[in-house]
């Protein structure tokens, strides 16, 4: 009897590991596609080697395209709820908009629709934030900072408020192209990402 009551236990336990284990969308551009690298080497790759270390059963199911934009990413977000009914959306876009001059107000709209069909399906949402260069001008690089806190404030989102911390614009951590980050910089882009979305899962 005692031998059985410690399988029951322990059936138990697996079953609401099972039951609590959830899907994590992430719909993103060519930093979340690690492009220029083995995928295996990229961020998303590190976090669901983070995500069974330490216990986590979710399926993490990278939707990201190099080169997407916001309004692409919102164009494919639907077939993607429906196909993956995600527990949990991160959204990592942005940076295409901005470095294509396309207007904030626009990549404001686009994402504030993705973030309101994400929670529609019954998802929670992870906004990551993007920064641009200098060289885009203070008044347009400030408006489009903006973006994401002003996002997360009125939607009432997490936000990660610049993804490329400690990444964009230092030698070591971006490949020649000095767009996109290197295979040094995916366990720094991780760790940007991590404290805030572990309390989502």
């Amino acid at each position: 009897m005692r031998v059985w009551f410690l399988s029951a236990g322990l059936a138990l336990m697996c079953m609401a590991q099972n039951a609590a284990a959830g899907t994590v969308l992430i719909v993103g551009d060519s930093i979340s596609a690690a492009f220029g690298l083995d995928t295996r080497q990229g961020w998303v790759s590190l976090l669901e080697q983070r995500l069974k270390a330490e216990g986590f059963d979710d399926k993490v199911v990278n939707a990201s395209i190099s080169g997407d934009t916001s309004a692409g990413g919102q164009a494919r977000l639907p077939a993607l709820l429906a196909a993956h009914k995600p527990d949990l959306v991160i959204l990592e876009l942005g940076g295409n908009d901005g470095l294509r001059g396309q207007p904030p107000t626009q990549l404001q709209q686009n994402l504030a629709a993705m973030i309101d069909s994400a929670r529609a399906s019954g998802a929670k949402v992870l906004l990551l934030g993007m920064q641009l260069p200098p060289n885009y001008g203070r008044r347009y690089t400030d408006a489009f900072a903006r973006v994401y806190s002003t996002l997360a404030e009125e939607k009432k989102v997490p936000l990660v408020p610049f993804f490329l911390k400690d990444v964009g614009g230092v030698p070591t951590m971006m490949q020649g192209d000095g767009l996109h980050p290197s295979v040094a910089a995916q366990g720094k882009l991780l760790e940007n990402v991590w404290p805030t979305l572990k309390p989502l899962l």
